[in-house]
């Protein structure tokens, strides 16, 4: 039942959903429908959001077979290479205009992380080695000129200066590193040994598993840290409930990629842990809250952090079949899921967010530079390849 439902999500909601985004004049895919359902087709085009659709129809294509969607990744694809990349400077800028032209020039580590995601997860699926060889270059351009001997710095201008990192930064914070930035290179990096096994990338790999599990992962709180000054001191006393839960399965994955038996019992003390203090400190009984900042709970329940923790609690049953309350959460957040957050107007997709009697009272974008198939169509993905059922 549960993985029909999910079947029937993702192939009569989420896919034709943004089938339907694709901008047919100007390329790529269009950057901003409103709540209303009113489409903005001269909205800038997020880099990161772009990136995320071509990872998603990607992907679509080897778990379901649908070949219409490879049409859909090559024409990410050719938005991505034509328009996406810098030919002066390298890297992938922020954001575009609606017709290809840059409108946002920053250069970011987590924006380059997701092409580099996209890339590979499209070489994966076509075989096509102009696409590995661009995601090599993101991942040698990340290594050489976002990283210091302690961390990936973060935000740049389009000549890689450093600037400040307000696109990864809130709560009043500056950070000058980010755990989300350090999760989403892991996860690209991930996927590009995945596809090609170079040893280079799985020595990275590696040291980015060191990182979580020795300065990012708070072993007293069970928690990872979030936000980090250049030394990667933590900045602030906040528990991303969404990351955390997203980490765990993410970084298990990566073991399972790598299949270094030593880093898969190293890093599973860490997943785990994770898994547990979710359980008991963010989940309500019913879905996954946002966040804890300084003591106070955020109740909101956001799009993604709601797939997210039915992927994580999923995969932490799998992984160990006698923790029973895992698979009950995972249940009691799909049918929050889908009562709640599916969006059923046609021509909808996913509510952003929803407050937690399940109301979209913030009116936040359908589709916009955040607001993309990654999180729930992966969760839809994973559970069609795990072939999950109750």
């Amino acid at each position: 039942m549960f993985i029909q439902e999910v079947k029937d999500t993702l192939f009569n909601n989420i896919i034709p959903f943004w089938k339907n985004l694709k901008d047919k004049e100007y390329g790529g895919f269009y950057g901003y429908l409103d709540f209303d359902l009113k489409l903005h087709k001269k909205a800038t085009k997020g880099v990161i959001l772009n990136s995320r659709i071509l990872w998603f129809f990607a992907n679509a294509y080897t778990t379901v077979n649908d070949e219409e969607c490879i049409e859909y990744a090559k024409h990410a694809y050719k938005f991505l290479k034509d328009y996406c990349l810098d030919k002066e400077y390298g890297g992938v800028h922020w954001s575009l205009q609606y017709d290809g032209n840059a409108a946002d020039t920053t250069k970011h580590t987590y924006n380059q992380a997701f092409a580099i995601y996209a890339l590979s997860s499209y070489y994966g699926a076509t075989g096509d080695a102009e696409a590995l060889q661009l995601a090599y270059e993101l991942f040698d351009l990340i290594e050489t000129r976002c990283k210091d001997s302690i961390g990936y710095l973060e935000a740049f201008n389009q000549a890689f200066e450093p600037v400040d990192n307000d696109k990864l930064s809130e709560n009043g914070l500056m950070a000058s590193k980010t755990m989300n930035t350090l999760l989403h290179v892991f996860e690209a990096y991930t996927e590009l040994y995945r596809v090609d096994k170079q040893e280079r990338v799985g020595n990275q790999l590696r040291w980015i598993m060191n990182q979580f599990a020795e300065v990012l992962y708070n072993p007293k709180r069970q928690m990872l840290e979030v936000f980090f000054d250049e030394n990667m001191r933590t900045l602030s006393d906040l528990n991303s409930y969404g990351h955390d839960i997203e980490a765990s399965w993410l970084i298990d994955r990566g073991c399972e990629v790598l299949g270094d038996n030593a880093y898969t019992k190293k890093m599973f003390q860490v997943t785990e842990a994770l898994r547990r203090h979710i359980l008991e400190e963010g989940f309500d009984g019913n879905s996954l809250n946002n966040e804890c900042f300084h003591g106070e709970v955020d109740t909101t329940k956001i799009w993604w952090v709601e797939a997210e923790a039915i992927l994580g609690f999923i995969n932490g049953y799998q992984l160990n079949t006698e923790r029973k309350e895992y698979q009950k959460a995972a249940k009691k957040i799909w049918d929050f899921t889908k009562n709640y957050i599916i969006d059923k107007r046609l021509g909808s997709e996913w509510f952003y967010d929803v407050n937690k009697e399940g109301e979209p009272v913030s009116r936040k974008e359908i589709a916009g530079p955040w607001k993309c198939p990654y999180h729930n169509g992966r969760m839809c993905f994973e559970v069609i390849k795990r072939n999950v059922d109750w």
